[in-house]
């Protein structure tokens, strides 16, 4: 499990930061006009956004989640701060996992 939950990881904080900058964009694109920003960070928040889902999927399969956790997990990628929360937390868990299962 430990080797899923590097990427995940990794990703959860890129795309975490990248939503920030996706924000800062959306601010300058419909708040002053400047639509630069937002039309370079967009479509690779996106893509970073799918390899996180997938990062999720193998994490979720391997660690054998309900789909309800799953898709929370999900969704943490899509609300900016709540990426960095959410890594916290499946670090916690996943790490807490074997020490649970050796007891």
């Amino acid at each position: 499990m430990q080797s899923a939950l590097k990427p995940f990881r990794a990703l959860a904080y890129v795309v975490g930061v990248m939503l920030l900058v996706l924000c800062v964009g959306m601010v300058l694109r419909y708040g002053f006009g400047q639509p630069e920003l937002s039309k370079i960070i967009a479509p690779i928040h996106g893509g970073l956004y799918m390899l996180y889902l997938v990062a999720v999927m193998n994490l979720g399969m391997r660690a054998r989640w309900a789909w309800p956790y799953m898709l929370g997990v999900m969704l943490g990628g899509t609300v900016p701060f709540l990426s960095f929360y959410v890594e916290r937390r499946v670090t916690r868990r996943v790490q807490g996992a074997p020490a649970a299962a050796e007891a």
